[in-house]
């Protein structure tokens, strides 16, 4: 645009205006700086909607973390509740093994003519009457048969032969008894009833008269004789099986073919002799079966392989 003016001798002097446009003039304030738009909002930029989701998506995390800690703490609380019922079911099982131990167990082996821990009472059967103290019951042969001297012999278990070894000397009423069943012929057909396989305890008891363990109502005799000491009684050993009297003693007997540790409160069990050979055969033909699944106790019942003595002889 051309405008007219004065110099400063006042001469007209004419001068070229440039009209800026009013976009152009306010320019700068519609660059860079935020404007208020219609309704009073300011629009969000790309950066916050960015950082709302990445705030969101830590929030899904943590909770995520969260519920997975959640879950582990009671998953150990159930562990825990768990491991503590197993050790009271362990304690209880530890204690009720401790009660059988000193009841029907070791504590107590070898005590039960008349009442074996696998005896099958049936309505016929005939108790066994508690001996008189300090008394026989019945015909006792007299300890002079045992001529206090050692016997030689066999005894066949089906058809395992055993030989064996008597001490006269050391057991002359128990020995006198044995050799007079053995002459006699009581002990053939008879029965081994009882294996026991639990540690500490390995015997096979055998000789009652009904073949369940019941001892002979007519027959008993004591006291225990040759008892060891130590109530340990080696491998091999032969001794009498009893009641809680010593004079329960009949003609039951026992075989220990594993070492085995009896109490020795109560006086023992007499040990009449030795198996001197023939355990070997015992142990694969007849032992090394078990315990019968009829048993009650899977240590302690008939033998799985049922036992006859089917001969026997001593001189």
């Amino acid at each position: 645009m051309l405008t007219a003016t004065h110099d400063t001798a006042g001469h007209p002097v004419t001068k070229l205006v440039r009209i800026w446009p009013a976009s152009r003039r306010h320019r700068k304030v519609h660059q860079g700086i935020p404007h208020r738009t219609y309704g009073g909002h300011v629009a969000p930029s790309k950066n916050t909607a960015r950082e709302v989701r990445e705030a969101r998506e830590r929030l899904r995390r943590y909770n995520a973390r969260q519920a997975v800690h959640t879950q582990q703490v009671t998953r150990r609380k159930r562990d825990n509740i768990i491991a503590v019922i197993g050790v009271v079911v362990i304690v209880a099982l530890a204690t009720l093994t401790q009660v059988f131990y000193f009841t029907g167990g070791p504590g107590k082996p070898l005590p039960l003519p008349s009442s074996s821990a696998s005896a099958t009472p049936t309505p016929t059967a005939t108790p066994t009457p508690t001996p008189t103290a300090d008394a026989n019951v019945g015909a006792i042969p007299s300890p002079s048969v045992a001529e206090n001297r050692t016997w030689t012999g066999d005894l066949t278990l089906n058809k395992v032969a055993l030989g064996i070894s008597l001490d006269g000397a050391a057991a002359p009423q128990a020995v006198a008894s044995f050799v007079t069943d053995t002459k006699s012929g009581y002990y053939t057909g008879k029965t081994c009833h009882r294996l026991t396989t639990g540690a500490g305890l390995l015997v096979l008891q055998c000789g009652s008269l009904t073949g369940d363990g019941q001892g002979d109502p007519n027959y008993s005799y004591g006291p225990v004789e040759n008892a060891p000491a130590d109530g340990v009684y080696p491998v091999g050993t032969i001794a009498l099986a009893r009641s809680d009297s010593q004079y329960s003693q009949d003609h039951q007997f026992f075989i220990v073919y594993g070492d085995t540790t009896l109490p020795t409160d109560g006086g023992g069990y007499t040990v009449i002799g030795k198996v001197t050979s023939g355990l070997d055969a015992l142990q694969s033909q007849i032992i090394s079966s078990g315990v019968a699944a009829s048993a009650t106790t899977p240590t302690d019942g008939p033998p799985a392989i049922a036992t006859t003595i089917t001969a026997v002889s001593v001189k």
